[in-house]
């Protein structure tokens, strides 16, 4: 090889010779400890980025190093593949989506492997393979056996002009993406999991895991919401039915003086009455066309209609009108609200808007409120009034005597409620995994025999993205036979959710040439649970909730044995150019080939580690990539300068060394304890290179470096940097190890240990003071005592001025680090 660094040809090399020997292969081994260090696989969008590079890179660092420390690592790669941007390019570009995504997967597997990741590339998985999504149609059937997997109404995104259903993300200020028409909101039969059965659960386990960022936990607790209060039933005038609420601030109960109810309320019709039926369904149809989120939102103007109807009040027999209001959702609670306008603020806007009345039922200590001169509600705790028997108490009090009330006269109960709402896993799509169900006319829901698994997708089919899904198009697919009756029976067209497959790929890479069920128990048992999950924030809350879902219920169908399927996380931040994330609308984006084709991956993997530590974004910066590539090549050519004079050298003995060896031994072992502490208790990656830096500077400002009684010392400083380097920039460093006189790769040498005698200072630099201001620094003996180490701070040079002829009133030596002189 070449004295010069010619990263292209040192690359290829070891990636040839690395896919050649298998060596990133991994088999369970009981005799050896396991490490599964796991990245969230990327979508087959066409190309990587540099967020991929730099996500991967965080990732392979974990890996190697965690191999060379002797971990049976598992780190697999994979590919999430069903989805809507497969179906969008398909139109556009009017191919198949089948098609597109496996010359993207094809692509990209190739600039994974141009990266020198160490993955074990034969447990490599697409989604979209028959092979994995069968097993995902067996799990879904055993759901719906135990009452899981279940069909109900449920309102979707439907674009009349193009006939066919919408992603969230589909509908641009309230019209469809790709015609630009006016979205509705139209209710279809739809298939969910009963995540909410797993709740309790979910919110539980979030105290039970430390290696997760609170930010994650936090947000998760959160989207689970879990709220204690009452559900009170509000009897209808008029009818029979009640309407039921569940509200936490039952102590606000005699102040209710309205009720609100969501649009989609299953009794929103029903409850008006004929001469405000226009002006209700107009506002029902103005709601559906209404973005969700937005609905929801604190500064969302508030609007309603009266439907014409009367509910009363449990407690108070008060006659409170029916309105249905934009702002409630059925995404919560009952889709039903007891308003109380003086205690709740946006019941009191509402109320303001439409001339509602208010009844005042808490008053705060300090003043007395009157509904007449309100200008906001009052939300905060104290005393109630207007309430009957429990005026004169505290409100938080009399949350619970008014529940145990509730309860005893049979108006209500104490109940527990979640905001989680139960996954809705049906998408009118094409390319996605087929719901194995069929419908009969006779027999109603029949689930497809196992024995009949899989339903395969077809891929025979004529894709424009109007009419809704093809699948109901292809009688091949849609028409069967009832598997119970024998009749004529049609398919289950819906496909699921993507997040389906991506809540257990990570098992199936246990196990992935596994053909006799969805996953080997054994080998499951060996690998789980992932030992360092690394990906973005935004899936804080659907991907990584679904993914212990999905691991719970496994759980509970025996395939599993784990409670939790992640047990450290890392959420790495984005790649920022010119102050924004890179993106092509931005036209910020850095092309990872060319960069590669330029500098080498070795280049890129090192400024990506090397530029912010991994949980912080990271700011791109050309010349931190042309510095990271002048560093490597300082690496290479200080080994061959050196090559010749270390070749031979023997074994370090550290009793016959110089003080200038014993100096450069003790920063290389200073170096090896402080990179391993960054990588392994930190994921400092940054400070850990930084580290090798400066031993990099020491070796290069050594002398003589000509002596052959340094040689030994020149060598191990050598090898150590070889191998502290080798987790970030694997190729490079295997073929220094290789020129240094070594077989078998970096990763058969292990890691390097320090000496814990190497890493004590023989002498140490203490700062002194005067009054607490720095005016010099001495150097002692590292064995100083207390009495010689004040000497020297009051006879140095730059002391004496502040100290002569001055009453010294204490002195406060800490030891090793400093000296404080206080004076008169």
């Amino acid at each position: 090889m070449s004295e010069k660094y010619a990263p292209k040809s040192v690359e290829e090399k070891w990636q040839e010779r690395w896919e050649a020997s298998k060596i990133y292969k991994v088999t369970e081994d009981s005799s050896r400890k396991k490490y599964y260090l796991l990245e969230m696989f990327p979508y087959p969008s066409g190309r990587i980025h540099m967020g991929h590079v730099r996500n991967y890179s965080i990732g392979d660092v974990i890996a190697r190093f965690k191999r060379m420390k002797g971990f049976n690592v598992l780190h697999p790669m994979g590919w999430d593949a069903f989805g809507m941007p497969a179906e969008n390019a398909a139109i556009q570009h009017k191919s198949h989506p089948a098609r597109w995504t496996y010359e993207n997967i094809d692509y990209m597997r190739k600039q994974l492997k141009k990266m020198g990741l160490s993955y074990d590339w034969d447990r490599e998985l697409a989604t979209c393979d028959v092979e994995y999504y069968k097993w995902e149609q067996l799990i879904f059937l055993q759901m719906y056996k135990k009452g899981l997997a279940y069909r109900k109404t449920s309102f979707v995104n439907w674009c009349p002009t193009c006939e066919t259903v919408l992603a969230n993300e589909q509908v641009e200020d309230g019209c469809c993406w790709r015609c630009d028409n006016e979205v509705q909101q139209k209710e279809l039969e739809q298939w969910f999991f009963r995540i909410t059965d797993y709740a309790e659960e979910l919110l539980d386990y979030t105290g039970k895991l430390p290696g997760w960022p609170e930010r994650v936990l936090t947000m998760q607790r959160n989207w689970i919401g879990r709220s204690t209060g009452c559900e009170i039933d509000f009897p209808l005038e008029g009818h029979l039915a009640k309407i039921k609420v569940f509200t936490t601030r039952q102590d606000t109960l005699f102040g209710a003086t309205f009720m609100s109810l969501a649009p989609e309320h299953p009794m929103a019709l029903e409850l008006t009455t004929p001469e405000n039926r226009e002006r209700v369904q107009a506002f029902i149809d103005k709601v559906q066309k209404t973005d969700r989120v937005k609905r929801a939102a604190e500064d969302f103007e508030k609007e309603g209609v009266f439907t014409g109807s009367y509910c009363i009040n449990p407690v108070t027999n008060r006659r409170m009108p029916i309105y249905l209001a934009n702002f409630v959702l059925t995404d919560y609670g009952t889709g039903a609200v007891m308003a109380v306008p003086t205690h709740d603020q946006r019941d009191f806007e509402f109320a303001g808007k439409y001339g509602l009345p208010l009844q005042v039922v808490i008053q705060p200590e300090e003043k007395q409120l009157d509904p007449e001169t309100m200008v906001a509600a009052f939300t905060d705790e104290g005393v109630m009034v207007n309430s009957g028997r429990f005026d004169g108490i505290r409100s938080g009090e009399a949350k619970e005597r008014i529940a145990d009330y509730l309860e005893a006269e049979g108006i209500g109960k104490k109940t527990v409620n979640y905001r989680l709402r139960d996954w809705g896993i049906s998408r009118q799509r094409y390319w996605g995994n087929p719901i194995p169900i069929i419908y009969c006319d006779l027999c109603g829901v029949v689930p497809v025999p196992e024995k009949d698994l899989p339903v395969v997708l077809p891929m025979d089919v004529e894709f424009t993205g109007e009419g809704g899904s093809p699948l109901a198009r292809i009688p091949e697919f849609a028409t069967t036979t009832c598997p119970q009756c024998g009749e004529a029976a049609r398919r289950e067209t819906d496909t699921m959710d993507t997040f389906v497959e991506s809540s257990w790929y990570f098992l199936r890479y246990c196990c992935p040439d596994f053909v006799a069920g969805p996953l080997d128990k054994a080998r499951v048992g060996y690998w789980m649970s992932v030992d360092q999950y690394i990906g973005g924030i935004e899936h804080a809350v659907l991907h990584l909730l679904y993914a212990r879902f999905f691991t719970k219920v496994l759980r509970d169908l025996g395939y599993v044995d784990v409670d939790e399927p992640f047990v450290n996380l890392l959420t790495q931040g984005m790649v920022i150019k010119d102050g924004a994330k890179m993106s092509k609308s931005k036209g910020n984006v850095v092309d990872p080939d060319a960069l590669i084709g330029k500098y080498g991956a070795d280049t890129a993997r090192l400024f990506s580690l090397f530029a912010a530590p991994p949980e912080k974004d990271l700011d791109w910066s050309d010349q931190g990539v042309e510095g990271s590539f002048r560093f490597l090549n300082r690496v290479w050519k200080l080994v061959h300068d050196l090559l010749t004079f270390v070749r031979q050298a023997g074994l370090v003995a550290p009793i016959s060394l110089s003080p200038a060896s014993r100096d450069l031994r003790r920063v290389v072992h200073k170096t090896i304890k402080k990179v391993t502490e960054d990588i392994e208790e930190r994921f400092h990656f940054n400070t850990a290179i930084a580290a090798v830096m400066e031993l990099v500077n020491a070796i290069q400002a050594f002398e003589p470096k000509n002596d052959p009684l340094n040689a030994p010392v020149l060598r191990e400083a050598l090898e150590s940097v070889v191998l502290l380097l080798a987790p970030f920039v694997p190729h490079v460093s295997s073929e220094l190890w290789e020129i240094l006189g070594h077989e078998g790769g970096v990763e058969k040498a292990g890691w390097p240990g320090f000496d814990p005698a190497a890493v004590v200072d023989e002498e140490l630099l203490v700062v002194v003071q005067v009054n607490g201001k720095l005016r010099g620094k001495i150097t002692v003996p590292a064995s100083a005592a207390e009495a010689t180490v004040r000497e020297a701070a009051f006879v140095d040079s730059r002391v004496k001025p502040f100290v002569e002829g001055k009453e010294v009133k204490k002195v406060i030596v800490v030891p090793g680090k400093l000296v404080n002189i206080v004076v008169a």
